[in-house]
């Protein structure tokens, strides 16, 4: 069954991409080095790096891998974007200004200081194919969601698709794609919430939709027993709890500008994810109820569930309003490809290629090869995403968690521990990465489902025998990592004076606050505002202009309160800019005036 797009669908989508495309165009003036490129700079504000902290977190997955979770077990998925919430909360606590003080370009440099050029490189070099799995996984995911929009074949989907985003993503650096996330934010967030909106509306209001729900989806116990559970909820939240907190996630605070905007943006992230986490689902549980069998609707989807939210936004979102949707969903991708590849890119040329092949390059040259990485490696990410199509097993969830466990998850466990051990020897990391690994092979060959059902004294059913691979993939590796690096700092013989000297030096910067103005000089805070107010105000009132297309008085509110929400912050950024711009300026031409003017204001207020 093809499911075709209206002409109105399709205009929003070919701006959506246009939009995108001129937003690395315009923040290529932006770059002048590899740190604009890989990090802004280190002077972006708060806002716009919650946002892109917020967008990096998930993908498409999220709208189909855990959909297709939430259309089979309820609201269980719930507790994976609640980790993600407790984790940034940490992360607002104590971790984001501690990353943000170690005052790198990339995280690989920040290993480099507190285990030494030999971690460097072998993190480096796990690093960077790890996020390329990752990135294949996400792209997947989006290849299934627009595959089920167009009804194209889910390969040829992958390529095109795949092609478009790598494409915008080597347009701009670390720039563009910060600044983008926040533009794309401010799409994804409303239209979710009228997705969400319309979905219970035509299941008859919240009540009609507890009710109707099947009973499973309230009494977790029914599809599975409650100790499986419960293992499997607290090995998600711990699993999230390191993935969200370790060295290398230290890149979405390395452009912030400052210790205290590290911590505002930290705490955005934590908001979002607990607004997101509550709407995001109810569409696929929906589903669940008015469409319970998917596969007469997408015959040609191996996994059709992967589609539920799709399938319920054809039902009941107004006219136009789905080519917004498909502009969301392909945001929430591009958001983490795109940062995804400018990470890895930043790996391999600041890690690697100057420290090891060109150490004399110029800015010029890192600048331009760093460019042609991202797009090479933007290649590599579609012919991964091809080979994981064709695993029809496999749902986009069960490959997104087991991978984060299995893969993932190692090499975390001991950056984590890091950051607060001063003790642990520089082998501890590498080695407890091997730890980890090699319990990952142990744990899927010896301890799997037939094992569990030994144990546990029942046989498990298919929804168990996932739910246990996860779990116990996940608390093993956490704990037979844990276990080796504190054994290892427990054994290891006393530092050398050097490595204590480097050590010392990585904790003490680690806990200074950033002064920007004494370390940075002028930022440009107005110039930020000015530029993605502009952008707001521009998409923003193009989703409001929508609002005149034909549809019922709910549908055109839909757009209006879409579009009004993006341009109304685009105008309260806008207008803060300008202001801001027009004071730098008349403080630099005449500063003794200005200052006086300033002072007058005040006295009026």
């Amino acid at each position: 069954m093809q499911h075709n797009l209206t002409n109105i669908d399709l205009a929003v989508l070919v701006f959506y991409f246009a939009f995108m495309a001129s937003m690395g165009w315009v923040f290529r003036r932006f770059i002048r080095n590899t740190s604009d490129y890989f990090r802004s700079g280190g002077e972006v504000l708060w806002w716009i790096v919650g946002a892109g902290a917020f967008m990096t977190s998930f993908s498409a997955v999220t709208f189909t891998g855990m959909a297709g979770k939430a259309y089979d077990d309820g609201p269980l998925v719930l507790v994976i974007f609640l980790g993600n919430a407790i984790g940034f909360f940490f992360n607002w606590l104590y971790f984001a200004p501690v990353f943000r003080q170690m005052r790198c370009v990339t995280a690989m440099q920040a290993v480099r200081e507190r285990f030494g050029r030999i971690n460097e490189q072998f993190f480096t070099w796990l690093q960077i194919p790890t996020g390329l799995m990752y990135a294949a996984i996400w792209l997947n995911g989006l290849g299934v969601f627009v595959a089920a929009a167009f009804g194209w074949n889910l390969e040829f989907t992958i390529i095109l698709t795949g092609t478009v985003v790598v494409f915008i993503s080597v347009v701009g650096g670390s720039w563009s794609s910060t600044a983008s996330d926040f533009v794309q934010l401010l799409l994804l967030m409303p239209v979710t919430l009228v997705a969400a909106a319309f979905a219970l509306a035509q299941v008859g209001g919240v009540a009609n939709f507890v009710q109707r729900a099947p009973s499973h989806f309230w009494n977790w116990t029914e599809a599975a027993h409650g100790n499986i559970i419960a293992l499997w909820v607290i090995a998600m939240l711990l699993q999230k709890f390191v993935s969200t907190n370790t060295m290398t996630d230290a890149a979405r605070y390395l452009s912030v500008k400052d210790t205290t905007h590290a911590r505002r943006a930290a705490l955005l992230a934590t908001v979002m994810f607990l607004i997101g986490s509550c709407v995001w689902f109810i569409p696929p549980m929906v589903c669940r109820i008015l469409q319970p069998d998917l596969k007469t609707m997408f015959p040609n989807l191996a996994k059709p569930q992967d589609a539920s939210y799709f399938a319920i936004a054809m039902i009941a979102m107004p006219q136009g309003m789905l080519g917004i949707l498909l502009s969301a969903i392909f945001a929430a991708t591009m958001s983490s490809m795109d940062s995804g590849l400018n990470k890895n890119a930043g790996y391999f040329i600041k890690n690697f290629y100057q420290v090891a092949i060109r150490p004399r390059a110029t800015e010029r040259e890192l600048v331009a090869a760093s460019m042609v990485c991202t797009a090479g490696f933007g290649a590599l990410i579609i012919l991964i995403a091809l080979k994981f199509a064709s695993w029809r097993h496999l749902t986009i969830f069960e490959l997104m968690v087991n991978f984060g466990n299995w893969v993932a998850l190692p090499i975390s466990v001991p950056l984590v521990w890091g950051l607060f051990i001063r003790r642990a020897p520089d082998w501890a990391a590498w080695s407890a990465v091997l730890v980890g690994l090699t319990t990952s092979f142990l744990t899927n060959r010896l301890l799997n489902a037939e094992w569990a059902a030994n144990l546990l004294g029942y046989r498990l059913n298919p929804r168990e025998a996932s739910d246990w691979a996860t779990l116990a993939g996940s608390l093993m590796n956490i704990l037979a990592g844990s276990g080796w690096f504190l054994l290892a700092t427990l054994l290891a013989p006393r530092q050398s004076p050097s490595v204590q000297h480097r050590v010392q030096h990585f904790f003490v910067k680690m806990h200074t606050p950033v002064d920007f103005d004494r370390e940075h000089g002028q930022g440009s805070d107005n110039l930020q505002a000015y530029v993605m107010g502009l952008l707001c105000l521009i998409y923003g009132g193009f989703i409001t202009l929508l609002a005149a297309v034909p549809n019922t008085l709910w549908g055109r509110l839909a757009f209006a309160f879409c579009g009004l929400v993006m341009a109304v912050i685009g105008w309260m950024l806008y207008r803060a800019g300008t202001r801001g711009r027009r004071t730098a300026a008349g403080l630099k031409r005449r500063p003794d005036q200005a200052v006086t003017t300033l002072m007058q204001r005040q006295a009026l207020r």
